[in-house]
């Protein structure tokens, strides 16, 4: 067939030397010179005969480059011929050779005179070659440049494909092709065989092309006009649109691009490179179209790539959420949680793998693809957000989970916008999910019911406790144990809680906390009454008399008995020492217990705020939302100290006033000094004192030691100031108080093993002036006495009150009758109080 096909070209060259070389019609040559022999089958040569008609037809009279004018009547003979010539092959053989040779010579006439009919006028003497018309020249040159493409691998160039290309270049006057007209047809073949093959490797050239294809401005007005006027009827949309030449051939190229980058996440998930070879096709592309067709002038490309991003994003977010909804059946996790999690996965992916490839186009394509994820799944988490009123095991697994993306969210628009314009680009794109706050309300409500649990666990556990000892290396009581049990219990599942929290929440859990450990220190000390309640009442105020006497009242000076009932000294006789002691010991525990609990959460807080912070927040809101303020337990810490204090005081008090009252407040000097001193009573205190130092914590001996040390001064004081008229003091007894003063020293000193020497001085110096007016003479005392009534200064450096007491226990006539003149007091004889 190719022999056939050359020598029916030469025999066409016949005759024609020195005259243009396409001036001759290929097909009507071939007719002529080809016969039915040729062929082994008919069908085979009907469908070859029949293709040639085809061309004459196509080349004639559907797509000539210009109209027929009175050549219309020819043109309708040139269709009539045609079709004798396929009927001549029904007939009989030698009538139907008749008619082909008949009609074969009328076709010649014919086709010569249309094939070189006078051109547009623009050039004297030329006329149109029968392939001149569009689109048939180009589908013809079209299908010549697909011979760059190797036989045996159409993906692939020919090495021979430049020389191909040159030689088609010698073709290009013959059928009207120009430099434009080329590129854009040759990009045309590469992308047609790209998209047939899946040869990477073309894609380059067919950028390469694209570039090529001069903008309008670029181009001379007579291309333009021809260009122009190049037109095509092509189906759109089942139906007929007419297209220029350019938007032929590139539009294709744009629709088929515009497909696969509206859902690049399912098309190019592994081939990013190809990606970006077909992102810099479809924007070459669509620059030339729409300057082509004159729709706009500025073009934003930003706009593109963001109708490319939203349009992929929300057709992999649909998959993921089918996905997801599919195996939850097969998973124990909320599907909000596993949704939110494939959503910050294909955001990583989309930011590390696509984005680079945008922001050549548009810098902010990983903010908007953030933007657009972060609102696709809010509106699926809005709904579960609005019904959300309790820390429940959805909410927990949820939460944390829309947390997790939405600061991954932000985080990705802040590497793309920068810190600076990154709040108000979140204001203005993002509708924040809130869940932070919804989170720390629901927090503060499970908090305040923890907190309610332990309020009514520390009453019961304060209730049941009995203040003995755990064991000997465990001084204190049970139930502080319960306590930090209960409470570092509650500590642990808030930290456990894996819900986004802010500082708010955790300075409500330390409130609580805090304020728990006060109500449990406020039931350690209830049971105290007051000190008032232990110490017997002020004796009137009388002169000392032996004779039998009445109590006079003096002023505001007396006071009445007070008579306490048995309920309350059944209460008191229940504070025994080892009860005080154990109190003492859990307090203190209670308060270092303190400082490892508060450092426990503020470093588990630390923890969890790099936990949930690992990407900055960037809204104003959230950065403050786990600012670190140091909470403490400062409440609670300073009341446990504050019950220290008291219970060692009340500890000494009740040593003193209530358990040896009768041998110390009562008795003690009782008649007169040499008939009962001090270091009888020794052995009483020190029995109590060893008491204490068995049951009491070590840090804490000096402390109730030094309570006792206070109390034995103030019983001390008691004694010589208000002992009442049963007891008298006379000068020649002060060596003997001072002697006792010293033993008492002596005791709690211990030889060093007691108190500090300084701190037992300080307290004893209180009794040292009151000895040292008891060892005056009467005359200077009264002499005092009147002078600070008067308004003068002491100068024994005493006061009024002071200086009346010691007179009104002296046996002297001379303090008698100043007493009874000077302040009216009355005599009474000795009582027992």
């Amino acid at each position: 067939m190719d022999i056939r096909t050359r020598q029916g070209l030469l025999n066409a060259l016949v005759g024609k030397v020195g005259k243009r070389m396409d001036n001759f019609l290929i097909p009507l040559e071939l007719l002529c010179c080809v016969s039915r022999t040729e062929f082994s089958d008919k069908k085979a040569y009907l469908r070859w005969q029949k293709r040639q008609l085809n061309m004459l037809e196509e080349g004639l009279i559907n797509h000539p480059v210009v109209g027929f004018g009175e050549l219309g009547r020819k043109a309708s003979e040139l269709m009539l011929l045609l079709r004798k010539i396929e009927d001549s092959e029904s007939l009989a053989a030698s009538s139907g050779e008749v008619q082909r040779t008949e009609c074969l010579r009328s076709l010649r006439d014919i086709s010569i005179t249309l094939a070189e009919r006078p051109t547009r006028g623009d050039l004297v003497g030329e006329v149109c070659h029968w392939a001149d018309g569009y689109p048939l020249n180009v589908r013809l040159y079209d299908k010549m440049l697909c011979s760059v493409f190797d036989a045996l691998d159409e993906g692939r160039l020919t090495e021979e494909a430049e020389e191909i290309l040159e030689f088609l270049r010698s073709a290009w006057r013959i059928l009207g092709i120009t430099e434009t007209i080329h590129n854009t047809c040759y990009a045309w073949v590469l992308f047609r065989q790209f998209v047939v093959t899946g040869e990477r490797t073309l894609l380059p050239l067919l950028v390469e092309h694209l570039r090529k294809i001069p903008l309008k401005e670029q181009r001379g007005p007579q291309e333009r006009l021809h260009l122009k006027s190049l037109q095509c009827a092509v189906q759109l949309e089942e139906r007929s649109q007419k297209l220029s030449f350019l938007r032929t051939f590139l539009s294709p190229i744009q629709r088929w691009s515009d497909k696969k980058l509206g859902d690049y996440h399912l098309h190019f998930s592994e081939e990013e490179t190809l990606m970006a070879e077909v992102v810099s096709v479809v924007m070459l592309t669509r620059r030339i179209l729409i300057e082509e067709n004159e729709e706009v002038i500025q073009l934003n490309e930003q706009d593109w790539i963001d109708t490319y991003i939203s349009s992929s994003i929300k057709n992999a977010f649909t998959r993921v959420a089918q996905t997801v909804e599919a195996k939850s059946d097969s998973t124990h996790e909320h599907v909000l949680a596993s949704l939110a999690e494939e959503t910050k996965r294909l955001l990583k992916k989309d930011s590390s793998t696509f984005v680079p490839i945008f922001k050549r186009w548009n810098q902010q394509a990983a903010a908007n693809s953030a933007s657009i994820l972060h609102k696709l799944y809010g509106n699926k988490l809005k709904p579960f957000l609005d019904r959300a009123d309790h820390l429940t095991e959805d909410v927990v697994s949820v939460f944390p989970a829309a947390e997790s993306l939405e600061q991954y969210v932000i985080m990705v628009i802040e590497s793309a916008r920068g810190e600076t314009d990154v709040d108000d680009y979140c204001r203005r794109k993002l509708s924040l999910y809130q869940v932070e706050y919804i989170s720390g309300t629901l927090v503060l409500r499970w908090v305040n019911s923890q907190l309610e649990r332990i309020a009514s666990w520390i009453n019961r556990v304060t209730e049941q406790e009995v203040w003995e000892p755990i064991s000997p290396h465990q001084r204190y009581g049970s139930s502080i144990v319960e306590v930090y049990r209960i409470i570092e219990e509650t500590v642990d599942q808030f930290f456990s809680l894996k819900v986004p929290m802010r500082v708010g929440e955790l300075e409500n859990l330390y409130r609580g906390l805090d304020n728990a450990f006060q109500d449990y220190t406020h039931n350690v000390v209830g049971p105290l009454v007051d000190k008032e309640e232990l110490i017997p009442p002020i004796p009137v105020l009388t002169r000392y008399k032996k004779e039998h006497g009445i109590k006079a009242f003096v002023r505001k000076e007396v006071a009445d008995m007070k008579l306490i009932d048995e309920r309350q000294s059944s209460l008191i006789n229940g504070l025994t020492t080892q009860n005080l002691c154990v109190r003492l010991n859990t307090l203190f525990y209670a308060v270092n217990e303190l400082k490892k609990l508060e450092d426990s959460i503020q470093e588990r807080w630390m923890r969890k705020k790099n936990e949930n912070l690992n990407v900055r927040r960037s809204m104003e809101d959230k950065s403050k939302s786990f600012s670190y303020t140091k909470s403490t337990f400062d409440g609670c810490r300073k009341d446990m100290n504050a019950a220290i204090d008291r219970l060692c005081e009340f500890t000494g008090i009740k040593v003193i006033f209530w358990d040896l009252r009768e041998p110390f407040i009562y008795n003690l000097y009782k008649s007169s000094v040499s008939e009962s001193r001090l270091d009888l009573l020794m052995e009483s205190i020190d029995m109590v004192l060893n008491e204490l130092c068995d049951v009491i914590v070590e840090p804490l001996r000096d402390r109730i030691v030094t309570g006792l040390l206070q109390a034995s001064i103030d019983g001390l004081i008691r004694v010589l100031l208000d002992g009442g008229p049963s007891r008298i003091f006379l000068p020649a007894d002060a060596k003997l108080l001072e002697d006792d003063l010293v033993v008492l020293k002596e005791f709690f000193i211990s030889g060093g093993d007691g108190l500090p020497r300084g701190t037992v001085e300080n307290l004893v110096a209180r009794v040292r002036p009151i000895i040292n007016l008891i060892s005056l003479e009467t005359r200077i005392l009264i002499d005092d006495l009147r002078e600070v009534s008067q308004g003068g200064r002491s100068r024994l450096a005493a006061d009024s009150k002071t200086l009346l007491r010691v007179l009104c226990h002296r046996s002297d006539s001379e303090a008698s009758r100043f007493l009874k003149k000077q302040f009216k007091i009355p005599k009474s004889a000795v009582i027992v109080i």
